[in-house]
Parts: C-alpha cells; sequence; structure tokens
C-alpha cells in the first residue's frame, strides 16, 4: 500500500517513515504542501496539519476534492476539539494527536482501509440521466446503447460520472488517469474528443475553460 507522509519535522518523518516501511508500506515522503499535491496517486494520506507553505486543513480539503477515495489521517499536535471538529470536516477519515504510539496508528490506519475498502466495494455502478457506468465490468450504456471505450476512455468517464455535474480539474484528471501532468495535457484533449465521439453526444463531456472538464448531469 502507497501512503503519503505529509510530514515537515525530519526527526518524527524519519522515525514514522522507518516503522511504516517496517510494516510493508511503500512511502511517499512530503516535507510541505506543495510537494504533498505532486505526489502521485496513493492508497492514504497521513497529513500533518501544521506545515511551513500551508495550512494543513486547506491542503486536505484540497486532496478531498482532487480524490473523493483515498483515506486521509490527521497526524498532528492540534489537540483541542475544534480542531478535531476542523480536520474531520476538511475531509479526513480520522485524526490522531501527536505524540501516539505507532501500534494506535496501526489500528486506525486498518481501520480506515476497512472503510475505504468497503465503500470501495458497494459502488458496483454509476448512473448519470441515461448514461449507465458499470464500474465491475468496465461497460457503459448510453439511453439502452452499449459503448465501446478503451480503457483510459473508460477511466475518464469514470473520473467525471463520479462527480457528475461539478468540475474537475485538468491536473486531477490526469494524475487520475495518466499519473502525470507532465506534457500530457494534448492527450487528455485527445481522449476527450474520442469519448465525445463514442457517446455521440458532443455536449455530454462539457469543457470549462482553463478549469478542466464536467459531465452534464442530465
Amino acid at each position: 500500500m502507497r501512503v503519503l507522509m505529509v510530514e515537515d519535522d525530519l526527526r518524527v518523518a524519519s522515525a514514522l517513515g522507518a516503522a511504516l516501511r517496517r510494516r510493508g508500506y511503500v512511502v511517499i515522503p512530503a516535507t510541505t504542501a506543495a510537494e504533498a499535491v505532486t505526489a502521485g496517486p496513493v492508497d492514504l494520506v497521513l497529513l500533518d496539519l501544521n506545515l511551513p507553505d500551508r495550512d494543513g486543513l486547506e491542503l486536505c480539503r484540497q486532496i478531498r476534492r482532487r480524490n473523493e477515495d483515498v483515506a486521509i489521517i490527521a497526524v498532528t499536535a492540534r489537540s483541542e476539539e475544534r480542531d478535531r471538529v476542523a480536520g474531520l470536516r476538511a475531509g479526513a477519515d480520522d485524526y490522531v494527536v501527536k505524540p501516539f504510539s505507532m501500534a494506535e496508528l496501526q489500528a486506525r490506519i486498518e481501520a480506515v482501509m476497512r472503510r475505504t475498502a468497503r465503500a470501495a466495494r458497494a459502488e458496483t455502478a454509476l448512473e448519470v440521466g441515461d448514461l449507465r457506468v458499470d464500474l465491475s465490468a468496465r461497460r457503459v450504456w448510453l439511453s439502452g446503447r452499449e459503448v465501446s471505450l478503451t480503457r483510459k476512455e473508460f477511466d475518464l468517464l469514470m473520473a467525471l460520472a463520479r462527480q457528475a455535474g461539478t468540475v474537475v480539474p485538468r491536473e486531477r484528471l490526469l494524475m487520475d488517469i495518466w499519473q502525470t501532468t507532465w506534457k500530457a495535457g494534448h492527450t487528455l484533449d485527445v481522449h476527450v474528443a474520442a469519448l465525445r465521439g463514442k457517446l455521440a453526444d458532443a455536449g455530454l463531456v462539457e469543457t470549462v475553460r482553463g478549469v478542466g472538464y464536467r459531465l452534464r448531469p442530465s
């Protein structure tokens, strides 16, 4: 499992990273919010809320907007009740106050990942107007007509359908589908054009200039 560890205290990061690796996790370290947002796809984010370049709550909201499915645990010295409430409302799945034992953190990781796995199993299909997306079989129907899509086209449609009616930023689509934002913008545009052609409805996937794409909800 890939874990993004966002921690600016190098002593804490070194100890925590070593403990996680001993337990078999692949650890991607980040000491700033800027590093965190370019880290690529992960399964879990361990997020310190006291960062040198940005408030951790704001970063938590951004991570959650970019990926509704990723597990986030706030790991922070902020111990007041209002801080815990703010962290959970910002999108964290759990909240651990420093100092903590590795046994407690491990238990919380396991609990959060079980909840995430159950939620993923529960989501088997998406329906947006006349569009139906079968996530397990990776098949798509529009107005009862099956639409044959490539793997990347399906991934693109799924990402848009999960947030139908909401603009999904280009950077998030590129990172989620191609795991990069480097020189991939043209690739995204080509796949959007191909998807529109196969859906035979150019207005179903809307372009929001300068931001990204949105799947029309109906």
